[in-house]
């Protein structure tokens, strides 16, 4: 899936230690996509996606290439977008991309 739209907001970075002892980070940013209903869009990166976020700035025009799925827990769901690419966008053909150098670790 594919989000584009307008960085509003670039969330904390969170960072801690998972129970097997390894380190973690995670950002989110928030997508305004102009559409009418359900416009804002919250989109997190997992570690060295992180670096991607950082080169992104509040009002850029962006596109955010992500994964939606959900859990479900005690009879409730939960839904998460996690982003794999982030890039500037831009209308014309020479738009230069923001990519993570490597995609062997895709979540699927």
């Amino acid at each position: 899936m594919q989000v584009k739209g307008k960085l509003i907001k670039k969330l904390e970075l969170e960072t801690g230690t998972s129970k097997a002892g390894k380190e973690w980070r995670k950002q989110s940013i928030v997508i305004d996509t102009g559409e009418e209903f359900n416009n804002i869009i919250c989109v997190s990166a997992f570690g060295d996606k992180v670096d991607s976020i950082d080169r992104l700035e509040v009002d850029m025009d962006v596109h955010v290439d992500c994964n939606v799925y959900s859990r479900e827990y005690k009879g409730k769901y939960y839904h998460n977008i996690d982003g794999w690419k982030f890039a500037q966008h831009a209308n014309d053909e020479d738009s230069s991309d923001f990519v993570t150098t490597d995609d062997n670790d895709l979540p699927f």
